[in-house]
């Protein structure tokens, strides 16, 4: 499997603090790479960094072989086409008073010619309701405003623009942890499935083991801006090796007390 995006020696210092330092660590194309730690490890630095939202103190990033802090405005522009975003809170990262047609359109309008004027705007209203429809919503929803949605339902929305270039790498930003369990076990199924439909690569962010575990086909564990530990998620949840791991499974609620000792024995 051919890596998608590969890190070396980054770093992100913020004067005496080093909030990602010396990561070395690569996403290979169509999986689901999870970062996990605790607040303040250092994993949404390493995601601005990846976006190149931020400039590093040391290393690099490459992404599809080319060297993400070189690139040239250009080139940057169709790699950040290339890569998207799903925040924690939907609702946060939509303009209120835009309709969902205008928000979901957005990326489009930003990256792809002929979407602007009247003949821009019908492609614009039928390529929108086909993401709509993508994720789980009906088409007809476009005109309607985000307050009229439920987080869930808002969330979607989030992935359907996140999908409106066709981006190779979506990093998703604890998108579950805003939602209540049986609506994020619907978002991660429809993750899933869209993952498999459109051959996405996914950086998924989170603290919350369970979904993790759910979703992820590695894990990397970050404490203090580095990664402590690597694995395939079944190994590291069956046989996590640092014992850093080992306290964050043990934090885990388990509602099978004698699970729970089979585990610790």
């Amino acid at each position: 499997m051919t890596n998608l995006v590969e890190m070396r020696g980054l770093r992100k210092q913020y004067g005496a603090l080093a909030a990602v330092d010396g990561v070395d660590l690569d996403v290979r194309t169509g999986e689901t790479l999870a970062v996990v730690g605790e607040s303040g490890s250092g994993k949404t630095t390493l995601t601005r960094l990846l976006l190149r939202l931020e400039e590093p103190s040391a290393g690099s990033v490459r992404f599809a072989g080319a060297d993400l802090f070189a690139m040239p405005a250009a080139q940057l522009r169709k790699a950040r086409r290339e890569m998207q975003v799903v925040l924690q809170d939907p609702y946060s990262s939509m303009n209120p008073r835009w309709r969902i047609t205008d928000v979901v359109a957005e990326p489009l309008v930003t990256h792809e010619r002929g979407m602007r004027g009247r003949r821009g705007r019908a492609k614009l209203r039928e390529r929108v309701g086909e993401l709509l429809a993508a994720v789980g919503l009906s088409p007809r929803m476009q005109d309607r405003y985000p307050h009229e949605f439920s987080g869930g339902q808002r969330q979607r929305i989030s992935v359907a623009r996140a999908l409106a270039v066709r981006p190779r790498l979506v990093v998703l930003d604890e998108p579950t942890s805003a939602l209540d369990v049986s609506v994020q076990a619907q978002v991660l199924e429809l993750l899933a499935d869209l993952q498999r439909r459109f051959g996405l690569t996914y950086l998924f962010v989170s603290h919350n083991l369970a979904v993790v575990q759910q979703i992820a086909d590695r894990v990397a564990v970050m404490r203090a801006g580095q990664v402590v530990e690597l694995a395939p998620a079944d190994r590291l949840f069956r046989a996590p090796e640092h014992e850093y791991t080992r306290t964050l499974l043990d934090a885990v609620p388990n509602p099978d007390p004698r699970a729970r000792r089979r585990v610790a024995s």
